[in-house]
């Protein structure tokens, strides 16, 4: 029996001038698929789970050499390889593990494996002494097999996972498994969002098109068809299959917004407002209370007191780290700069960092020495003021490396905004809305923002937003995981926008 085609087009439709008629992915049989993923993972996780008790049970075994004989048999463990499933995979479902997350980061995935397995290791191992001793199932579970079990689930559910997380990524490009979405406005805003989702096809979306108050909005979004007016909503839901409606509209016209949720009510339709006033407010919202009246808190400084110590305590092991075990690649280095051309090995600029203060940013020389002769500019693509050594650190970060000495002396942190001259402080701060709160914290070598590749000659407001949300959401595990992900991107070479 054939099966029907993902991606189909609803029965005559007019042919819209602004990006071709909509198409609509296949609600029914992209359900099926969906339940039969939940259903994978399932599998995959009881399978690594599994797999990870077996080979801890044999790495036990085997490392008893010529007292092979006297460790129990496999079956003798089956009571507690079923108690490691149930009680891991539950822990799995109650942390909502095995529900299908549109974003959700690999690091953030393996540390709530890490989390889950471990306690759920640990609990076994638990339960199994105290339920299991001095009856039939009982059996020796020693320290060893249990931390060889802990290790080797943890590897592999971890590449289960990421095998998961695949094949979840192609299905969402192919638009097998995505989502019939449905944007209401035409603003920039709205625009931009809708930008976001044509690119970003993992998000499991597909865009089907636009409404807007007015039968002819003047903004228009190449490649979104333009489906009608407000009062078509019902009918384009229903037509179209539409099972994600979000509202982007602009401030002026708040107050059309509960209106609009009534008219989106149909079926199993899922409604989401885009906040634009809060766009510029990077930080969580969060309620909280004076005697009884709600307030909503939508500006919070993440580091203060003890986090502020941890932070820099991090900066400070880190950069006398780096430097001791860099150091004959930064000498190498050195050397390759006066070779290539002439000048200087280390290149200082006043930056602005903290509250404002300038401070001298060290460098290695990436750039001939006459490369500002006509005044300070961005940095582009393949631009020819870059020596041959340079276009290569530039590439991989390389040239960053001696400002771990402006870490160690406190003028920067290893995770923060990035920091710009003064000059550019300057005019950004009369453009830009909040530009300025983000020198609340230390410049960094690397940060949100760099390593989701807006460095160089990128949009500086895009910029201020990463920077914002990081300093109102900071956490060592953030700071963790953008070191992490600046590492990877130097080792492969990988680094957005690197120039």
């Amino acid at each position: 029996m054939s099966t029907p085609a993902p991606i189909f087009k609803p029965p005559s439709l007019p042919r819209w001038p602004n990006g071709g008629a909509p198409r609509v992915v296949n609600v029914q049989r992209s359900a099926r698929i969906k339940r039969m993923l939940s259903a994978l993972l399932l599998v995959l996780d009881g399978g690594a789970l599994t797999l990870g008790f077996l080979l801890g049970y044999e790495t036990r075994r085997l490392s008893l050499d010529a007292n092979l004989e006297l460790f129990p048999t496999f079956d003798r463990y089956l009571p507690i390889l079923a108690l490691n499933l149930i009680v891991i995979l539950l822990m799995f479902y109650s942390v909502r593990l095995y529900h299908q997350r549109r974003t959700f980061s690999r690091f953030d995935m393996a540390r709530s494996v890490v989390g889950v397995v471990t306690l759920g290791t640990v609990l076994v191992s638990g339960i199994q002494d105290l339920f299991l001793r001095n009856t039939l199932l009982e059996v020796d579970y020693p320290r060893t097999m249990f931390l060889y079990v802990w290790l080797y689930s943890l590897i592999l559910v971890v590449i289960g996972r990421e095998l998961h997380r695949q094949i979840i990524n192609r299905l969402r490009r192919a638009k097998i498994t995505a989502d019939n979405l449905l944007v209401v406005g035409s603003s920039k805003t709205a625009s931009d969002l809708m930008q976001s989702i044509q690119h970003r096809a993992e998000l499991g979306y597909n865009l089907v098109g636009a409404v807007d108050r007015e039968a002819d909005p003047r903004e228009k979004t190449p490649g979104v068809p333009f489906l009608g007016t407000y009062d078509d909503l019902p009918t384009i839901i229903d037509k179209y299959q539409i099972e994600q409606v979000i509202i982007a509209l602009p401030d002026g016209r708040r107050q059309e917004v509960p209106d609009l949720v009534i008219r989106c009510q149909r079926g199993r339709v899922d409604i989401k407002v885009l906040p634009d006033i809060f766009a510029y407010m990077a930080g969580d919202l969060n309620v909280d209370d004076l005697g009884g009246t709600p307030l909503l808190t939508v500006r919070d400084i993440a580091m203060r007191g003890w986090k502020l110590s941890a932070k820099r305590a991090m900066d400070i092991v880190g950069a006398v780290a780096g430097l001791i075990l860099l150091s004959p690649f930064l000498l190498l280095t050195a050397f390759l700069i006066k070779r290539d051309s002439k000048g200087d090995v280390f290149y200082t600029q006043p930056r602005m960092g903290l509250d404002g203060r300038s401070f001298p940013m060290i460098k290695f020389r990436s750039m001939r020495i006459d490369a500002e002769a006509s005044g300070p500019g961005w940095t582009v693509e393949n631009d020819p003021r870059v020596t041959k050594i340079g276009r290569f650190m530039r590439r991989s970060n390389w040239d960053e490396m001696p400002q771990l000495i402006n870490i160690l002396l406190g003028h920067m942190s290893i995770v923060g905004p990035r920091p710009e001259r003064p000059e550019w402080v300057m005019k950004f701060r009369e453009q830009i809305p909040r530009y300025m709160e983000r020198h609340r914290e230390k410049a960094g070598l690397t940060g949100w923002a760099q390593v989701n590749g807006l460095r160089g000659d990128t949009s500086v407001s895009d910029r201020t937003a990463y920077d914002l949300w990081y300093v109102e959401n900071w956490s060592l595990w953030l700071d963790i995981k953008i070191i992490i992900r600046t590492a990877w991107q130097t080792i492969t070479r990988s680094s957005p926008n690197a120039y």
